[in-house]
């Protein structure tokens, strides 16, 4: 039985049933653009991922998308800044509707790549804006940039994207359903999860100061520390840490699935962000801080939003004075690899883990 069917009253946001809902088949034949205003003007229910995070689609115009994302703290991880990964989430978005924006009626296209550099931390409060813009096109491939600023306009990543763009599908428009799918989470009337009170709360400063990272690790799988609230959103939490490596797992759940109707391929980066993350995290000394620098992930399928878990492990593959590098795999239920990732981190020895107030100079 899956967590959404034991889910109850007072269960954590991901245990809840999805909200939301996704375009009707038939916009399909409408041309990229035309999709895309049709999410923007609200012509169809929000996707579910948009109900969880409150990231939203502000702007579509051709060779151009712009979403926006509440910075809640309900995004904080341990180190109690937004976690690295739920940018991805954010950039992933306007990188695919940017090509998405080119392309004819009937045009399937799927994401094969995505790169984040992150060059400054993200905080809470306001939002933060992902602007994404076409740099090619061509008839089989769509390469797009994205930047991804606070509410103060201060550039905090800049990412890529390449999209496999497939032959248009041969489909008679009158045989599709033209109305929307509506899920049926949401009919007590109750705030979306990212409106609601924040469960969990970040490590304070003495934690960090007197436990190695994988002292800390250990510690949150036992359930001796408090889990950070964006464990209690999407579900993600570590399940094995060793020396150098470190297993995440991620109920994919329809909460996190884009108009699609799959899990977003940026939810799938933040899984494996945290996988990254949490393997250079073993060999951080106590008093020292750890900043995620760059992302790269490769997608091999898409994952459905079933309910059942995605796993990733990751590994150190370098640990130098400085910067460590990583990479990672994550596989769903059946064992099928989904995406491969690499990452960088900077070891800041004199930095307060936490990293609050830090800013990349």
């Amino acid at each position: 039985m899956t967590a959404i069917e034991t889910a109850g009253r007072g269960a954590a946001p991901w245990q809840e049933p999805a909200r939301g809902g996704f375009p009707p088949p038939a916009l399909f034949m409408s041309s990229g653009l035309d999709q895309l205003r049709a999410n923007v003007e609200g012509r169809f229910p929000r996707p579910p991922l948009s109900h969880l995070t409150g990231i939203r689609a502000v702007e579509a115009g051709a060779g151009s998308a712009c979403f926006s994302m509440p910075a809640s703290r309900w995004l904080l991880s341990p180190q109690g800044l937004i976690a690295n990964g739920v940018i991805a989430i954010l950039a992933d978005a306007p990188l695919g509707c940017a090509v998405q924006s080119a392309l004819p009626p009937a045009t399937p296209f799927t994401t094969s790549e995505l790169s984040l550099r992150l060059v400054q931390p993200a905080h809470p409060g306001g939002s933060f804006t992902a602007r994404g813009r076409l740099v090619h096109a061509k008839r089989s491939l769509g390469l797009s940039e994205v930047f991804v600023q606070d509410g103060h306009g201060r550039l905090l990543a800049h990412g890529s994207s390449l999209c496999f763009i497939r032959p248009a599908i041969d489909a008679d428009p009158g045989a599709l359903d033209e109305q929307p799918r509506t899920l049926a989470g949401g009919g007590d009337g109750s705030a979306d999860p990212w409106e609601r009170p924040v469960e969990g709360t970040p490590l304070e400063q003495e934690v960090w100061a007197r436990m190695s990272g994988r002292e800390v690790l250990e510690a949150l799988l036992a359930g001796s520390l408090p889990a950070p609230p964006v464990r209690g959103l999407f579900g993600v939490r570590p399940v094995a840490v060793e020396d150098g490596a470190a297993t995440v797992r991620l109920p994919a759940t329809e909460w996190l699935c884009s108009p699609l109707g799959t899990v977003q391929g940026g939810v799938i980066a933040m899984l494996a962000d945290m996988a990254l993350a949490c393997a250079i995290q073993t060999t951080v000394p106590a008093g020292a801080a750890l900043a995620m620098i760059d992302l790269k992930v490769n997608f091999l399928r898409p994952a459905a939003p079933d309910g059942r878990e995605l796993m990733c492990t990751g590994k150190v593959v370098h640990r130098g004075q400085t910067i460590a590098l990583a990479t990672a795999q994550a596989t769903n239920d059946d064992g099928k690899p989904v995406a491969l990732a690499t990452g960088s981190a900077m070891i800041l020895a004199d930095r307060p883990a936490s990293l609050t107030g830090v800013t990349y100079d």
